[in-house]
């Protein structure tokens, strides 16, 4: 019998989701993404090759595959064909065997790139029209893929033989017993209902998502994982309790300048903004769409419990553990204090969280490489405790861990999970 997993990111976007996908798409038969557009980037390692997705689920790289494009995704024509001719040139020959793409996905125009570069900035978003496109589709004013393909050119040309109703092609998958893998795009709170509202994406990320984006069932789920970093970072604006230094810092670093021994040093002797800089710098920190420098924060693991009760989570991943391999101290946020009362549940106010202040628990981290660690009984004690605090304060068991960016880097704590 078959699995329906959802991968969702559990914090702002960036958590890895891509090289988990990667990682379980290895024994899933289907990989569907449901929501987003190329607002969206997914790196995968895989030994000396990287590869870059903003459109295309990150499993399209897995030979004899199908990969879905769902309806609740945006889709911008340029650069969809751009993923594929690029796939096509490394040796990836895709075919409607390999890929669908709904014919009601929307398609984002010219018109509505240049609506987002003129009016997103005060949101923070990436401006690739993903805002203007959602807003054209709840205005039914918009243009679906199935239309699309009817006119000429080159790119309605290359995408025609793709697009078709995927909504039967997932839930006769799901009947016949076949693996189905589901990709998150950004981050729980980054959802339109439930994020940093109005510092937010223009569709739902949450779980409830996978169900409305590709027309399948929620009791047709088996399993929500949600992707956390150990620690926490964001793009753009937006309130963020648990930062590390500030966003003009963030902002205004040097991207191209190497970590140096005294900036650790300074990290150590407990400046936020070097901790964040040695979390950035150690964690390749900067947006695979935008390039853009991500702030950096202690992990929030009060964000952590609301994520687990919005998306149902059954387990959580924990990434880029290997950052901290630097850090003599480690901090977890585990509640907020609000006007001098101590909070455990994230308030949903924008006013109320821009004014919580964490409050922290600290533990010993473990100053030395565990990159080449890939077995839970041969990290270090103080790492193990740390997993241990996670799993305790977030509520919700870890079930996958990863020490670094290739796809070996990773284990399975809990079989179970996976397919």
């Amino acid at each position: 019998m078959g699995k329906v997993i959802v991968v969702v990111g559990g914090q702002w976007g960036d958590e890895g989701k891509g090289k988990i996908v990667d990682y379980l798409a290895e024994k899933a038969d289907v990989i569907a993404r449901a929501t987003g557009g190329n607002n969206a980037g997914h790196t995968v390692i895989v030994g000396k090759e990287k590869f870059k997705f903003h459109i295309l689920p990150s499993g399209t790289i897995h030979k004899g595959k199908l990969s879905v494009c769902g309806n609740g995704m945006v889709i911008y024509p340029p650069q969809i064909v751009k993923e594929i001719t690029d796939l096509e040139a490394r040796g990836f020959k895709l075919t409607d065997k390999e890929l669908n793409i709904s014919s009601a996905a929307h398609v984002i125009t010219e018109a509505q790139v240049e609506l987002d570069r003129k009016t997103g900035g005060k949101v923070g978003t990436t401006g690739r029209g993903i805002g203007p496109c959602y807003m054209a589709k709840i205005e039914r004013t918009g243009l679906r893929m199935g239309d699309f393909i009817k006119q000429y050119g080159p790119e309605a040309q290359k995408l025609r033989p793709f697009v078709k109703d995927t909504w039967p092609v997932l839930n006769n998958a799901i009947e016949s017993g076949k693996n189905v893998l589901i990709e998150g795009a950004q981050g729980a709170m980054l959802d339109i209902d439930h994020g940093t509202y109005p510092y937010v994406t223009s569709s739902n990320p949450t779980a409830g998502g996978a169900c409305t984006g590709l027309g399948i069932g929620p009791l047709k789920i088996d399993s929500v994982i949600a992707i956390m970093k150990a620690y926490c970072t964001r793009v753009g604006r937006g309130p963020f309790p648990t930062e590390l230094g500030t966003e003009e810092q963030t902002t205004s670093e040097d991207k191209e300048a190497e970590l140096t021994a005294d900036d650790i040093k300074k990290a150590n002797a407990g400046d936020e903004y070097y901790i964040g800089k040695v979390l950035r710098k150690r964690g390749a920190e900067y947006g695979t769409t935008t390039g853009r420098a991500r702030r950096t924060g202690w992990y929030d693991a009060v964000i952590a419990r609301y994520s687990v009760a919005v998306n149902g989570l059954s387990s959580m991943v924990i990434t880029k553990l290997d950052c901290f391999s630097d850090l003599k101290k480690i901090r977890i946020c585990k509640a907020y204090n609000i006007d001098g009362k101590t909070v455990e549940d994230y308030p949903i106010s924008l006013d109320v969280l821009q004014k919580a202040k964490p409050v922290y628990e600290q533990m010993d981290g473990w100053n030395c490489d565990i990159s080449n660690v890939r077995k839970f009984e041969d990290l270090p004690k103080q790492a193990k405790a740390y997993l241990k605090r996670l799993e305790e304060l977030s509520k919700v068991p870890v079930s996958i861990l990863s020490v670094g960016p290739e796809r070996s880097q990773t284990f399975v704590l809990k079989k179970e999970e996976g397919f």
